[in-house]
């Protein structure tokens, strides 16, 4: 299959096209993530996303335009402000690299689609939220609960696909990617919504009722609700049990370096988010190949 400026360009080699499509979509996965950045950092001390202009924490001056390129910035910089000589967190230059990496394999994987679409916006939630638990231990409600909204009013039917009466009565049936496409994928996700919660809520409850303790927070409750409701019921479980897995396996490995014993509270939205990504690209979900190699 060629790629799309195969088809709007015809005498380009297919090959060519395809790198050059995929280069692009890495480009804008890498200023999409510069300004995930703004969101972990900012969300959870109460900012504006908008403004003012990026500006360092440690001099509070604004970041000229040329120091804020993704991923070059902060090579050129060797990872420091260039003012006061604030040490920049690698974080920065993770999360920029990966919304890049994941917005490049998303469209390798569905292509310029819908779906595409709303497995990526799915994807920089997850990123965002791991962050800022990482940080402070919490999942900020507008973007688990308004994920949550988000990909269930999506899950809706529009007037291309199912007339109205099918998605009520349930006619229609079936998933695409896990960001529901049919009349029936509604249903799917509220299903998963539902699942999602109420698994973590009884799991949370179960846990105080017999240790007198919290292990888990209510926005990992909301967290895995928002995983629902984009992949349906299907996905909550093996989101869960994949991050349930890393977090055990991340407990031990820091008690036995000594770095934590059995009452260290670790966050569990990144082991969360990390299932629910893993999910999303395993080879027998729903994510089918967009593109066959022209060579």
């Amino acid at each position: 299959m060629i790629g799309y400026l195969g088809v709007l360009l015809p005498g380009v080699d297919p090959r060519f096209s395809i790198l050059l499509e995929w280069g692009g979509v890495l480009v804008f996965g890498l200023l999409v993530g510069s300004f995930l950045n703004v969101c972990i950092y900012r969300i959870p001390r109460g900012l504006s996303v908008v403004a003012p202009r990026s500006f360092c924490p440690g001099c509070h001056l604004q970041i000229e335009a040329w120091e804020n390129v993704p991923i070059l910035s902060y090579l050129i910089l060797r990872g420091r402000c260039r003012r006061c000589g604030l040490k920049i967190p690698l974080r920065y230059f993770l999360v920029e690299l990966t919304t890049g990496v994941l917005a490049a394999g998303l469209y390798l994987r569905l292509g310029a689609t819908r779906e595409a679409a709303l497995a990526f916006v799915f994807a920089c939630a997850l990123l965002v939220v791991a962050y800022i638990d990482l940080d402070f231990f919490i999942i900020p409600d507008r973007i688990s609960l308004g994920g949550t909204l988000l990909f269930f009013l999506a899950s809706l039917p529009t007037e291309s696909e199912a007339d109205w009466g099918e998605a009520i009565v349930g006619i229609a049936s079936g998933w695409t990617l896990g960001a529901p496409s049919s009349a029936a994928g509604w249903r799917d996700s509220l299903v998963g919504l539902a699942t999602g919660g109420l698994i973590l809520l009884a799991i949370a409850w179960s846990y105080r009722k017999f240790t007198g303790r919290e292990g888990l927070g209510g926005g990992d409750v909301k967290l895995l609700a928002m995983i629902g409701a984009f992949f349906g019921a299907k996905g909550v479980v093996p989101s869960l049990l994949v991050g349930s897995v890393l977090g055990s396996l991340t407990g031990v490995a820091l008690m036995l370096l000594r770095q934590a014993d059995r009452r260290t509270a670790l966050p569990f939205g990144p082991f969360l988010s990390v299932g629910a990504l893993t999910y999303l690209f395993q080879p027998a979900g729903g994510l089918p190949p967009a593109w066959e190699w022209p060579w």
